[in-house]
């Protein structure tokens, strides 16, 4: 929660995680009384080592043609 709120049957204090389910969630997570907080980490695909490390020479430029 970012802001307290209370109502009939529940009182909820800014900084409180709360339980609801997915589609009442996303009706409070609004930005202003709430944000969403997942559990677990959002899984990201992992690129191949030689993806990331490998790296190819920088090509030079060509050197001026015709007279000096």
């Amino acid at each position: 929660m970012l802001t307290s709120v209370a109502g009939q049957g529940f009182s909820w204090r800014a900084g409180e995680e709360i339980d609801l389910p997915g589609a009442e969630a996303a009706k409070w997570a609004d930005g202003v009384r709430a944000e969403l907080v997942r559990a677990a980490p959002l899984e990201t695909p992992e690129r191949p080592a030689a993806e990331t490390s490998a790296r190819r020479p920088a090509r030079r430029k060509a050197a001026p043609r015709g007279p000096s």
